[in-house]
């Protein structure tokens, strides 16, 4: 007997369940088309609106924070062997060993201390925080049924009295069911509108004290490594100092071998006929000196220089072949010559009072760019001069376009005729003694590997 009462009992309530079910979904429709009206809460909406935005927004942090937790894991792992790496190379007689195994020791016992403390730390009390959200959204949706539940009492009451034909007993059984519908339904509402906005403003301070804690974390950890660093770095500078002689050899970067000087001396001896310097133009008839274009500029590089006497000498260009400054100065001379010449015809015919020299300046040119004169801190560096570089290792030239170099060289870097020649890793150059010695880049310059030297200029 007590089975089937249990079971009456059962069937009972799953009758009333599927009642309230079609009362509920009845009631919507109603309100949906607009044939019933429907109870607002407009404050109760806003805290229903940041409730989801804070279950969002936790359980996306959760999310990130169990994902940097397995990347921190990863590295301790990746730490670990790298350790157990160094263990297995570094021999038993060498100095340091017995501070390498310590090292690795506290390494491992420093990744495993930083892992847990964020797990207790952060991992936790995130949990924590998201294990309120649950109840709270089932209570809501329980809110939102109750409302439900209460507005189809109301218009049922409010029908019972409205109707032509009124049945009393109808009508207090339905008010009945209206006053108990909105107990349930404001216990429930006075609950959830205390705290909701609780909750909302609580995230502030776990937001606050959640990324303070790894911050935290994350200076100790960063401390504590560096210690271990430093003294893994001495122990390697004790192994270093005892077995300096056998330094790590320093590789160049591979190069295409462009075999850029056999291109520019294959260039260079089809264009050896030197240019015809241009006739001098007459002298002015009113006598003023005579200056002369095309000997201001000889296409390279010239040192502030005076013409004083005719036939006088043009510095010779270390860009250019000989032959172009030789016809550079013929030509200039040409001009001066001439000046000089027309200076003295008119001094002696007394036409004018001039003087029996004619001077021209030539102003340094370096890439097109007129330079300061003899005084300037580049007059003495090659043309398109960069910076310097000193050689760190000895490299040996494996090709005729590059530069042999012993530690402790000098190395001017100019730039490449032609950049697309240029191989990654590789600069052009001419050392420095080489420049001062015989101020020429033909026979000078080569390329040469930049992480073999370091910029001092």
């Amino acid at each position: 007997m007590a089975e089937l009462g249990s079971k009456g009992v059962t069937a009972g309530k799953i009758a009333s369940n599927v009642q309230k079910k079609l009362t509920r979904a009845q009631e919507k429709v109603l309100q949906k088309l607009g044939k019933a009206d429907e109870t607002k809460d407009e404050q109760f909406e806003q805290c229903v609106q940041n409730f989801n935005k804070q279950l969002s927004e936790g359980t996306r942090l959760q999310k990130d924070l169990r994902t940097y937790l397995a990347s921190v894991k990863a590295m301790h792992e990746a730490s670990k062997k790298l350790t157990e790496c160094l263990q297995e190379v570094y021999e038993p007689d060498w100095p340091g060993r017995d501070d390498t195994n310590k090292i690795a020791e506290n390494n491992d016992l420093l990744w495993t201390d930083f892992h847990q403390k964020l797990v207790d730390q952060a991992l936790l009390t995130m949990d924590t925080y998201l294990g309120q959200f649950p109840d709270i959204k089932s209570r809501i949706a329980k809110r939102g049924r109750k409302l439900v539940d209460y507005d189809s009492a109301r218009h049922h009451f409010e029908a019972l009295q409205t109707a032509k034909k009124k049945d009393e007993t109808k009508i207090a059984k339905a008010e009945e069911e209206l006053v108990k519908a909105q107990k349930v339904f404001e216990e429930m509402n006075v609950d959830l509108q205390e705290e909701l906005p609780s909750l909302w403003n609580s995230r502030v301070g776990f937001y606050v004290n959640t990324f303070q804690s790894i911050a935290g974390l994350e200076e100790n950890f960063h401390k504590e490594m560096s210690k271990l660093n430093q003294n893994l770095h001495d122990v390697l500078l004790g192994l270093d100092k005892q077995y300096s002689g056998n330094a790590f050899p320093v590789k160049a970067q591979p190069r295409k071998k462009t075999k850029l000087f056999a291109r520019l001396r294959k260039k260079m001896s089809s264009d050896s006929t030197p240019a015809k310097a241009n006739k001098s133009p007459s002298p002015p008839p009113d006598g003023s000196p005579i200056t002369s274009p095309e000997a201001k500029t000889v296409n390279h590089e010239l040192e502030a220089s005076t013409l004083e006497a005719p036939g006088a000498s043009i510095p010779k260009s270390p860009s250019q072949p000989a032959e172009a400054a030789r016809a550079g100065a013929e030509a200039a001379g040409s001009e001066a010559a001439a000046g000089a010449e027309a200076s003295k015809t008119e001094a002696d015919s007394g036409s004018s009072s001039l003087p029996a020299v004619v001077v021209e300046t030539f102003p340094a040119t370096v890439n097109g760019t007129v330079e300061g004169g003899a005084s300037s801190e580049r007059a003495d560096m090659p043309p398109g001069f960069l910076f310097k570089v000193q050689a760190m290792h000895d490299y040996t030239a494996t090709d005729t376009d590059e530069l042999q170099l012993k530690a402790g060289d000098v190395v001017l870097v100019i730039p490449f005729e032609n950049p697309e020649e240029q191989d990654e890793g590789w600069l052009m150059g001419v050392k420095e003694s080489d420049w001062i010695q015989h101020k020429e880049l033909d026979q000078c310059r080569g390329v040469f590997p930049e992480n073999f030297t370091e910029r001092v200029q």
